[in-house]
């Protein structure tokens, strides 16, 4: 019998009572647990080490250095003592001291630029120091973290030389929270930002917010929703958002705002937003001079436009890039920068939506203002389980595209399914754009190395919320720290992020380590058999994208419709996107174009993305038939998240039991939707295919139009 976990605090077994848990860890201290270090060899090391320390300098980030030293080698060491610099076994330090200390020791401090850092051991005679050299206070900061990483992972320090530094210039977490505190396609509580209580009331979280984001290197924050309320301009908003910006300064985050576009408008009294209009011009112009006046390092703007009935420059007959640079010239005099979106797609274009964002921006590249970033979804279509790489990416050669992940998992299960997106960005990255011959990988275009872009960025949609875990799934804080962990370093492996959040968040021991690491990166494969087997996509719930419903039909845009993406009928299923079709493959470069035109060549993953099949297609790995082989997919997804049930089951006294329950409580609601997307789907499916479940399978237990009653008016996190 399972134990239940009631309101964090008493256990229940078979209805009595098993203990009383008034302690313990429940998410809240996210990867920057720092619990003592229970290996005794490596905790006297460590002592010896690092336990007197000393920070150069009085800036707020240094003083941030020497209150998290304090705090992180007490917990991890059970000492911790500020001393003087000749007497200290951790030095921290930066600008020209750190310089002259690099200097003396041959070591390249230029090489790390601004936010970098190097953490060195330092050894003379019989006496040896840790330093922590970095150009700017931040990167010192990012140093210190990057050692506390080390200790917090059980690594060795002797001997230690690391140089890091960010290949990716703006490092940016998108907020979709509205100032209500709803947050769209969130599901993790309300939004952190308690509008009504600022500036004068600054929680704690705050701080932990910032904190944590510093630690994996994120240096921006979007703080509201890109469907913006024009309210957030106002000088009754913008005093809140100072208050903001003041308490993340000494952590090295700049604060960003998403912007209306018809904000002159609505509460500017103009009687257009037309971007050529001289009028609309100095009104952004203001806007911009009264931000910076109260907040000299904002960001700047982050735009949805002419997508989803967002307002735009389209609504003028002017183009995306007419729009952005009006925007970017009202932020260039204070060293702000515009990330304007690129998902847009109407019906009005009377074109398949996957090239839509394409056909709208290729012809306006190199348009742009300098100060202007075009942010590309990593996929064609909407944040799906899986889908190729956009097409963008390698397309716009002189212009900067800025990568946007989700992190929340607007149509991954929500907060209750196990998934580390890890893998799937790690795919996106590596995924190889031809653009400038074989080796031209999406992560060169991201961090401007491809075309030598003058700026680079990468951009997650956040799954932060005032739930107590922050992300409403314990597990599903490892997507934040895999977002901060790429960013920094696009090369970085998934498993390698992995193994390192689950040393610091849930246990160094090894069955741990190795256990959860292996389902974190089995997870993702195993969500996409799970909803969206062989490329199969947007079949989830209509408008808050909830569980399967592959036969929605019914909402007032084609491409809104899930039919409209999988295509089933008598003769087969899939999205014939090859030349034969609406020749989407097109937009690739060569030999990629060629290779996703015919079936024979495409990879299995993509492959009813690409093509409409036959049910008897024979599948090249199985030599199944399409047909079994969907089923067979969807058969084996739900077994796959059974089986990772039955593996975190067994870690049961080896985790903290806070923790454990809650990931335990979560697997138990993925289990049952795992069974309802098999038997939803394959019910559905079979109607047109005509073909019966393969023997050995066990018949789903409802009829399809049980499934097709469901409704889930109140599901969490629409829009």
């Amino acid at each position: 019998m399972k134990t239940i976990l009631i309101l964090g605090l008493l256990l229940f077994t078979a209805g009595s009572v098993a203990s009383s848990i008034i302690e313990g860890e429940d998410g809240y201290r996210l990867w920057l647990k720092y619990d003592l270090v229970s290996n005794k060899k490596l905790q006297q090391a460590y002592t010896r080490q690092v336990a007197d320390f000393y920070v150069s300098g009085e800036s707020g980030t240094m003083q941030i250095i020497r209150d998290e030293l304090n705090y992180a080698l007490r917990g991890l060491l059970s000492q911790a003592k500020q001393v003087a610099e000749s007497e200290a076994s951790l030095v921290v330090v930066s600008g020209s001291k750190a310089a002259t200390i690099a200097r003396s020791h041959n070591l390249d401090l230029d090489a790390v630029g601004n936010e970098g850092y190097l953490v060195q051991q330092l050894v003379s005679g019989d006496t040896s120091q840790i330093v922590v050299l970095a150009n700017s206070d931040v990167g010192a900061l990012y140093g210190t973290y990057r050692l506390l990483r080390q200790i917090q992972t059980h690594q060795s320090l002797d001997e230690i030389a690391i140089s890091s530094k960010p290949d990716i210039d703006l490092r940016v977490l998108n907020h979709w929270d509205n100032l209500d505190r709803h947050v769209e396609r969130g599901y993790a509580g309300e939004s952190i930002w308690d509008w009504h209580k600022l500036p004068e009331y600054r929680y704690q979280r705050y701080i932990d917010y910032a904190r944590a984001n510093a630690s994996i290197g994120i240096n921006g924050t979007v703080l509201n929703n890109v469907n913006a309320d024009p309210l957030i301009l106002t000088p009754h908003y913008l005093e809140k958002v100072k208050a903001l910006a003041d308490l993340f300064r000494p952590y090295g985050i700049k604060v960003f705002l998403s912007v209306k576009f018809s904000s002159p408008q609505l509460i500017g009294g103009l009687a257009t937003s037309d971007p050529l209009n001289e009028e609309v011009k100095q009104w952004w112009n203001a806007k911009a001079a009264e931000i910076y006046q109260e907040i000299p390092d904002f960001g700047g703007f982050l735009v949805k436009a002419n997508s989803e009935g967002q307002p735009g420059p389209g609504d003028f007959g002017r183009t995306h890039a007419q729009g952005a640079n009006m925007l970017a010239q009202a932020l260039k005099p204070h060293g702000g920068t515009v990330m304007w979106r690129a998902f847009v797609y109407a019906n009005e274009k009377n074109e398949e939506r996957s090239k839509q964002a394409y056909s709208e921006f290729k012809p306006l590249d190199g348009q742009f203002e300098e100060n202007v970033l075009v942010q590309v979804k990593n996929g064609p279509i909407d944040f799906q389980p899986r889908e190729p790489f956009s097409p963008l990416f390698g397309a716009m050669p002189k212009t900067p595209l800025m990568m946007e992940f989700q992190v929340t998992m607007e149509y991954l299960g929500f907060s209750t399914h196990f998934v580390y997106l890890g893998p799937m960005y790690e795919e996106v990255l590596k995924a190889d754009t031809f653009a400038r011959g074989e080796g031209s990988t999406v992560a060169k275009v991201v961090d401007g190395s491809l075309f030598d872009n003058r700026i680079s960025g990468m951009a997650g949609v956040a799954n932060i919320g005032t739930d107590r875990n922050w992300t409403g799934h314990i597990i599903l804080q490892s997507n934040w720290y895999v977002l901060g962990r790429m960013a920094w370093d696009p090369q970085v492996s998934a498993e390698t992020v992995a193994n390192d959040w689950v040393r610091m968040t849930l246990s160094n021991e090894t069955k741990v380590v190795l256990t959860v690491s292996d389902m974190m990166m089995r997870s993702h494969e195993i969500t996409v058999n799970t909803m969206t087997p062989l490329g199969l996509h947007h079949i989830m719930g209509a408008g808050h994208h909830f569980g399967p419903a592959p036969w929605v039909d019914f909402l007032g845009r084609a491409d809104w419709n899930s039919v409209y993406y999988h295509r089933a009928d008598k003769q087969g299923i899939g999205f014939d996107r090859s030349p034969s079709g609406v020749n989407a493959v097109e937009q690739y470069f060569s030999p990629l174009r060629e290779q996703l035109a015919d079936p024979a060549t495409t990879p299995e993953k993509y492959l009813l993305w690409f093509h409409h099949l036959p049910w008897d297609y024979e599948i090249a790995s199985s030599g199944r038939t399409l047909w079994s082989e969907l089923v067979h997919r969807y058969y084996q997804g739900a077994d796959d998240v059974k089986t990772l049930e039955q593996q975190w089951d067994a870690l049961e006294g080896h985790i903290d039991p806070l923790q454990f329950h809650q990931v335990q409580m979560a697997m138990d609601i993925h289990v049952k939707e795992a069974l309802w997307w098999r038997n939803a789907c394959v019910l559905y499916f079979q109607q047109f295919s005509g073909m019966p479940i393969p023997d050995g399978l066990p018949k789903p237990e409802k009829s399809l139009a049980e499934y097709q009653k469901m409704s889930f008016p109140h599901a969490p996190g629409q829009g």
